[in-house]
């Protein structure tokens, strides 16, 4: 309570409510909430709790698993944020990163594991981790493990951790294969279901603005000049992302970029001068729509329209989080109509639409 009410965590967020009481009965979890509600804290308290108790214990007890390094490197952060005390240690374990560090930590004596499932199951075959001392398995963001093909290796580190552990499961969506997981895994779950999952924030203001492809780097500069705060801008490919930070920095705008190519150690030196307000744009593809956790992003835009609503929903839930205000601009080509409908249908919206001529 100490280590949350210095960080002014003072008020549980709706999802945070719901999740923590059941954790800390023992209970497993299956819940669906939206981006940036705070389910991460909803998992990491009880984790927390469950440690202090078993503190004699120096194995791993606690095992998260997420589908990216990004999402994963934020959840230790996480931890290590309301963690009681230094001793309390933990381990990453990712990929793209030297795994000199991941091995030594768990040599050490590390007590929860945050991992991405291809480097865990690289360390379990080289015998290198155990798991067998696991009390709490943590799967967020499975439906986007499954989109990633990560279900087979998510069965064979679960046949590592004992069957009695207690399993805390969060998800965007529940669809077929999910529940297929859920039912695999879960025995009893809490079900928590907070607001509509796949629908974007209230706190979101959507706009669209009909543009033709040749003008939306125009409109994208006359957006920066005339709105205040930080912007992440989505595009389709990686070639797209270098294009325009490139243009924007050489306008005077300093921007970043993530995507595909860049290695870790450069995504995270973007994230971090995007986060620490060094640079005001951040230019990124789907590779950072999901988890990544930039606080007080005032502006999403999709400077090219995603081609699912659900894509659609995670990039724009990177603003508008807990009970900020966010604006989230859509540029949308005449050719982009039937996707743009799409979307307001599928996800029960609709946007503010404006129509570009020329951008002053």
């Amino acid at each position: 309570m100490s280590r949350l009410n210095t960080l002014n965590f003072t008020i549980p967020t709706p999802v945070q409510a719901a999740a923590i009481p059941p954790a800390l009965e023992g209970r497993d979890v299956l819940a669906t909430a939206q981006t940036g509600t705070g389910k991460t804290l909803g998992y990491l308290i009880p984790a927390v709790e469950l440690l202090q108790k078993v503190e004699a214990d120096r194995s791993a007890q606690v095992l998260v698993l997420l589908p990216t390094r990004e999402l994963a490197m934020q959840v230790e952060a996480a931890f290590r944020s309301i963690r009681p005390s230094t001793k309390m240690q933990a381990a990453l374990v990712v990929g793209g990163m030297n795994e000199g560090p991941q091995l030594d930590a768990i040599r050490r004596g590390a007590r929860i594991i945050v991992a991405t499932p291809g480097r865990l199951e690289d360390y379990l075959k080289r015998r290198l981790v155990k798991l067998s001392g696991i009390r709490v398995l943590v799967l967020d963001e499975v439906d986007r493990m499954l989109d990633m093909g990560f279900q087979p290796a998510i069965a064979r580190i679960a046949e590592q951790i004992p069957t009695t552990c207690q399993t805390l499961c969060y998800s965007a969506t529940l669809e077929g294969a999910i529940m297929k997981v859920a039912g695999k895994y879960l025995k009893n779950p809490a079900r928590i279901e907070i607001g509509s999952v796949l629908k974007p924030s209230e706190n979101i203001e959507l706009r669209s603005f009909e543009v033709e492809q040749d003008k939306k780097l125009e409109l994208l500069e006359h957006l920066l000049e005339a709105e205040e705060g930080s912007f992440m801008v989505f595009v389709r490919t990686k070639h797209g992302a270098d294009r325009i930070a490139q243009r924007l920095t050489r306008a005077g705008v300093p921007s970043a970029r993530i995507h595909g190519d860049r290695t870790q150690s450069q995504r995270n030196a973007a994230l971090r001068s995007f986060s620490e307000g060094r640079e005001r744009v951040l230019v990124a593809t789907d590779v950072a729509a999901r988890g990544i956790d930039v606080k007080h992003v005032a502006h999403v835009v999709n400077f090219d329209l995603p081609k699912e609503p659900e894509d659609f929903v995670h990039r724009v839930g990177r603003t508008g989080r807990a009970s900020a205000k966010g604006i989230a601009s859509s540029f949308a080509t005449p050719g982009d109509r039937k996707l743009l409908n799409k979307i307001e249908k599928t996800l029960s919206v609709q946007m503010k639409r404006f129509r570009v001529r020329a951008v002053a």
